[in-house]
């Protein structure tokens, strides 16, 4: 794809990002998703969720796009081809039997979860592939009812994280797992905390994200370790050799918290 054509679907990314709701964006992938698939089949990249190649992978990002993000196919980014592997490969996740929970669900995940797993729940308060509507702050879910929580990039859009974070550790099984992925900058020692900042100008400017409502630092990890968690920080990416990060379009170094109740 030529360089001029790039930088103009770049610029045409980043206005659909920041003009329409998620909600809306979800609904129009959908759609759109079987078209993307058809025109960039190609072998120079691989998404690892549905196992095909594509000649090109989308940019994508809010503020700072990033190149070979988003895949044609699934329309998973760089932090779920990511997990897709580590789940696949370290963990038990995928035997049918787990009873699962997934918070806000990635769409890229959705139709293949729904289909794999005997017991198979979906939560959010807005998301439209969300089967129950409800406040990630008060589940309505017994204790120790999930093998498996996924919760990714949502935290930093909650206003009482803390809660969530207990209301997640509360219906999770003993020994069960859960996956909360946030937005991290690791050069930080604490939570930059913006949940009271009403202008969403400076929540971009401060957070990445209009809709985020804090930056979280190194003291995430001791949050989910205070709640009750015995946390794992994995780094998928150092298994791997740098031709499949490459043809996965993986960001390397990416951490993975794999949180357990004990």
């Amino acid at each position: 794809m030529k360089k001029k054509n790039l930088n103009g679907m770049q610029r045409i990314i980043k206005i659909i990002l920041n003009l329409f709701s998620r909600k809306f964006l979800i609904k129009i992938s959908l759609l759109l998703k079987p078209i993307f698939e058809l025109i960039f089949k190609g072998n120079n990249f691989r998404d690892p969720i549905n196992n095909k190649s594509y000649s090109y992978f989308f940019p994508y990002g809010y503020n700072k796009l990033r190149k070979n993000a988003l895949s044609p196919g699934t329309l998973s980014l760089e932090r779920h081809r990511l997990l897709w592997i580590f789940l696949q490969e370290e963990t038990n996740f995928f035997n049918p039997n787990n009873k699962i929970l997934h918070i806000a669900p990635e769409q890229c995940f959705y139709k293949i979860f729904k289909k794999k797993f005997d017991s198979y729940t979906t939560c959010d308060l807005n998301s439209p592939l969300a089967e129950i509507k409800a406040d990630i702050c008060n589940l309505p879910f017994r204790e120790n009812e999930f093998d498996y929580v996924l919760c990714n990039h949502v935290l930093e859009h909650v206003y009482d994280d803390e809660k969530a974070m207990r209301e997640i550790y509360r219906v999770l099984k003993l020994k069960g797992n859960a996956i909360l992925q946030v937005p991290i900058n690791e050069t930080l020692e604490n939570t930059i905390d913006g949940r009271d900042t009403k202008d969403k100008n400076l929540r971009n400017k401060l957070f990445g994200q209009y809709d985020h409502l804090r930056i979280y630092g190194k003291d995430y990890y001791d949050k989910l370790i205070k709640v009750g968690f015995k946390v794992e920080k994995i780094y998928q990416t150092k298994k791997m050799d740098e031709s499949s990060i490459l043809k996965f379009s993986l960001i390397e170094g990416e951490i993975i918290p794999f949180c357990t109740k004990i």
